[in-house]
């Protein structure tokens, strides 16, 4: 489902890369029963990643995946990786459903509103079981559920040992209804200080607000957007030699060098974050990452990731040289920069080329703050 409030760009979701790197990545089949999985999952032993992405799956989803295993259709394999330093698995592809059999079997309570979970109570669930809980059913029908199993494939890289593969596990093979996206699988792979600081620095209230909606983007493009503004708030990267950058490697290589990260440079990046934030609401209001309408006469009333990408780091570099508010009227300079001929086609064309990268990042210090790059 593709969030309303952010304006995509179009080149920048449909990439794709093959790592360099040469992998050893080794894998193997398991067929636990649906008894096992859950015991396991109780007990942490096979676990989403941390603060994994939120549980999507609708009534209809959950009910018919139910269903489907007690007439003994059979489903889809999960996916698990082992992690060898903690001897648990992480959940590639699965979650939904083992979350799903959790709630049902253990729980008896529905993820999505904290009601007791029966299965749909429509014509499209087999008569037998509609509308059932998992106390209703018969013991035959129980017995039949928690011993159904399910096909695992396990898969573990033993080179090199910083999980870099595991993306490209996650993302050529994740099949669920509703696959995984990139900064959902960032989240399943990079675990560690970084992927916990996008949590928390998610949350500020400010931020909430210029995102466009209080609640988190259970689909982790927030987290994105603000993994985008530290990973292109290098130097090396607007200063690169290169003519292009894979936003999609970018992102992924600043997640894994800062998965240990000291509390020192997180705290920093947490300030860095936070106060461009509050500085851009503050003097730019509400539609400060809004786009004008091709006319120019008009807001285009969505977040445009590279408005957003080049005004947050102008500002941080502003700010971190010192930048004094005295009154200047910021949201005229920002309208101004948006009818920037150069910086319009910056934000719209070519937008992980180096020099379009530099472009906007050095037009908005420019029109906002005086300052050259």
């Amino acid at each position: 489902m593709i969030d309303e409030r952010i304006d995509l760009i179009e080149e920048e979701q449909n990439e794709e890369f093959s790592n360099d790197d040469l992998f050893n990545i080794t894998s193997w089949g398991a067929d636990p029963s649906v008894r096992e999985l859950i015991l396991q999952y109780k007990e942490g032993d096979i676990e989403k990643p941390e603060l994994q992405r939120k549980y999507v799956w609708t009534k209809k989803d959950a009910s018919r995946f139910i269903e489907s295993l007690l007439l003994g259709l059979p489903v889809p394999s999960i996916f698990l990786a082992n992690i060898e330093q903690s001897g648990k698995r992480l959940i590639i592809d699965g979650y939904q459903r083992i979350r799903t059999l959790y709630d049902f079997i253990e729980e008896g309570i529905w993820h999505g509103d904290d009601s007791e979970f029966k299965l749909l109570n429509s014509n499209i669930i087999n008569e037998r079981w509609r509308g059932k809980a998992f106390a209703d059913l018969s013991e035959n029908d129980k017995r039949r559920l928690k011993n159904y199993t399910i096909h695992a494939i396990v898969f573990e890289q033993k080179h090199p040992s910083n999980d870099s593969g595991l993306f490209q596990v996650f993302e050529r093979i994740n099949t669920s209804g509703t696959t995984l996206n990139d900064q959902e699988i960032r989240n399943c792979v990079y675990q560690g200080a970084m992927n916990t600081l996008l949590f928390a620095v998610n949350k500020h209230d400010k931020w909430r607000i210029l995102y466009g909606g209080q609640e988190e983007d259970s689909r982790m493009m927030d987290l994105e957007l603000i993994l985008r503004f530290y990973a292109l708030n290098c130097g090396n990267v607007y200063n690169s030699d290169k003519k292009k950058i894979s936003l999609k490697q970018t992102l992924n290589k600043y997640m894994q060098d800062n998965m240990h990260a000291s509390d020192e440079f997180i705290n920093e990046k947490e300030s860095e974050f936070c106060s461009a934030i509050d500085f851009v609401y503050t003097n730019f209001g509400e539609e400060a990452f809004f786009n004008l309408q091709n006319d120019l006469t008009k807001i285009r009333r969505r977040l445009y990731p590279t408005v957003f990408d080049s005004i947050m780091i102008a500002t941080s570099i502003a700010l971190n040289r010192g930048y004094v508010y005295n009154g200047e009227n910021l949201k005229e300079k920002r309208m101004n920069l948006l009818k920037d001929a150069m910086y319009r086609d910056s934000i719209s064309q070519g937008t992980m080329k180096v020099d379009n990268i530099r472009t906007r990042i050095s037009l908005a210090l420019r029109f906002l703050y005086g300052m050259e790059l």
